[in-house]
C-alpha cells in the first residue's frame, strides 16, 4: 500500500501530478486547487490512497490526513466513486463537509458533477456521526489568527491570483511556517509568494 509519497514534480495537469520517487514517477489525482500548489522541479509531500480495480491502480493525493479520512468515508459510500469524491473535496473542505452533514443539508453535495439527489442524501445519511470532528478543525496545522490568514488570503487575491490556488499554497506554507512567521501578515505573505512561484495571476501557467 502506497500511503505517502515525497519527492520532485515532474508534471503538473489540471488534476494530476507526477512525483519523482527514487527514480519512479507516481501519477497521482488531485484536486485542481492542490496541483496549482505544486512546482515543476521542487519537491511535495502527498498523503495518498491507491485503489485497486482489476484492470488498474489508481493513486490519489491529498494536502493532509483529514482530506485523505474524508475520501475514504466518501468512497465507502454507495454510489461515490473516487472521482466523484474528489469532485467533492475539490469543492468543500472537510469542515464544510462536517457542517453540510450536521445541518443535514444535501444541497451542496448536488452541486458536485456526478452526484443526483439521491446520492447526495446517502452521503449525509452515510456521513451523520462520523465526521463531527472535522467541524471544530483548524485549517492548518499550525495555530494562526484568523485575521492574519484571512488578510493575507486576501492579499493574494487582491494581487490577481485564484483563490482556491492562493488558499491551498498559504496553507501548504502554514504548515512548515514558524510561529513567529505565521503570526507576522508581511512573513506570511513573503512565503506564500515563494511558494507560489513565478505564475501568471490567477493561477496560469
Amino acid at each position: 500500500m502506497i500511503s505517502a509519497l515525497r519527492g520532485t514534480v515532474l508534471r503538473v495537469s489540471g488534476s494530476s501530478a507526477v512525483i519523482e520517487v527514487g527514480g519512479v514517477g507516481f501519477d497521482v489525482t488531485l484536486t485542481p486547487a492542490h496541483t496549482l500548489s505544486l512546482r515543476v522541479g521542487h519537491e511535495a509531500s502527498v498523503v495518498t490512497s491507491l485503489i485497486v480495480r482489476e484492470d488498474s491502480l489508481s493513486l490519489f493525493g491529498f494536502v493532509d490526513h483529514d482530506s485523505l479520512d474524508l475520501f475514504i468515508l466518501l468512497t465507502g459510500v454507495t454510489g461515490v466513486g473516487p472521482k466523484s469524491a474528489m469532485g467533492v473535496l475539490a469543492e468543500l473542505s472537510p469542515a464544510q463537509i462536517a457542517i453540510a452533514v450536521a445541518q443535514e443539508d444535501d444541497a451542496v453535495f448536488r452541486k458536485v458533477s456526478g452526484i443526483g439527489p439521491k446520492t447526495a442524501k446517502l452521503i449525509v445519511l452515510s456521513l451523520a456521526g462520523k465526521v463531527a470532528i472535522y467541524a471544530a478543525a483548524p485549517p492548518v496545522a499550525k495555530h494562526i489568527e484568523t485575521t492574519v490568514r484571512d488578510d493575507v488570503l486576501a492579499a493574494l487575491v487582491g494581487l490577481g491570483w485564484n483563490e482556491k490556488a492562493a488558499e491551498a499554497g498559504l496553507d501548504a506554507v502554514l504548515l512548515h511556517a514558524a510561529d513567529d512567521e505565521a503570526a507576522s501578515v508581511q512573513a506570511l505573505l513573503r512565503l506564500a509568494l515563494t511558494e507560489l512561484g513565478p505564475r501568471n495571476p490567477g493561477g496560469a501557467r
